[in-house]
């Protein structure tokens, strides 16, 4: 399974996305928007979003979890594992 969370460092629901897969000990990609200009690009086009976090599993956009929602981050990991 590969995650990949968009953030930004200051963002405090981005850190507790990130802590909360960490506890669930899911490996991760982290890509900050604010220092990667290319992968805030693609979360704009990929979602229309412009607010982070976002988490995208195994590249299906079509079902990334935008915020921090733990029910939506769960299901994800249990369908995926």
């Amino acid at each position: 399974m590969r995650i990949k969370i968009f953030l930004t460092s200051s963002c405090h629901y981005c850190n507790k996305a990130k802590e909360y897969l960490k506890k669930r000990g899911a490996d991760f990609i982290d890509c900050n928007v604010r220092d990667n200009p290319d992968a805030a690009k693609e979360m704009v086009e990929k979602t229309g979003q412009y607010g982070a976090p976002v988490i995208v599993i195994d590249g299906n956009w079509d079902e990334a979890i935008i915020g921090f929602d733990k029910e939506a981050i769960e299901k994800a990991l249990n369908k995926n594992s």
